[in-house]
């Protein structure tokens, strides 16, 4: 995600949120306190932005032992399973409030995603 100047990456296997408005009202027209709103477990939000995923160790070394890293070969992950643009269903108590660009979003683990909601394709 960029603004201006500034970039914003996401670092390892998290994903970036800006989470759903949380409506105060039900569907029969009454108005709930906060807290109330705050106790639901699960929150949802579509994705800006993913990081790159775990790093996986790098076992291609030909001399010397197999747990010895090799200077020269490239950094490898397993990537994140949601992409930009897909809406998650996440636990709550998971993620991490954080305002950037004088705006919301949630920090939140690919291990707190509960399903994501991507377009198909066509």
């Amino acid at each position: 995600m960029q603004t201006g100047n500034r970039q914003v990456i996401v670092c390892g296997d998290r994903v970036l949120i800006k989470p759903d408005t949380q409506e105060g009202r039900t569907k029969v027209g009454l108005y709930l306190p906060q807290t109330v709103v705050e106790k639901e477990p699960v929150a949802s939000g579509r994705i800006v932005e993913t990081g790159p995923g775990v790093m996986l160790p790098n076992f291609g070394s030909e001399a010397g032992e197999p747990w010895q890293q090799r200077r020269d070969s490239p950094v490898r992950f397993l990537p994140v399973q949601a992409e930009i643009g897909d809406y998650a269903l996440f636990l709550k108590k998971e993620s991490v409030e954080v305002r950037i660009f004088d705006e919301s979003f949630l920090v939140v683990p690919q291990g707190a995603l509960l399903l994501v909601v991507r377009d198909a394709i066509p």
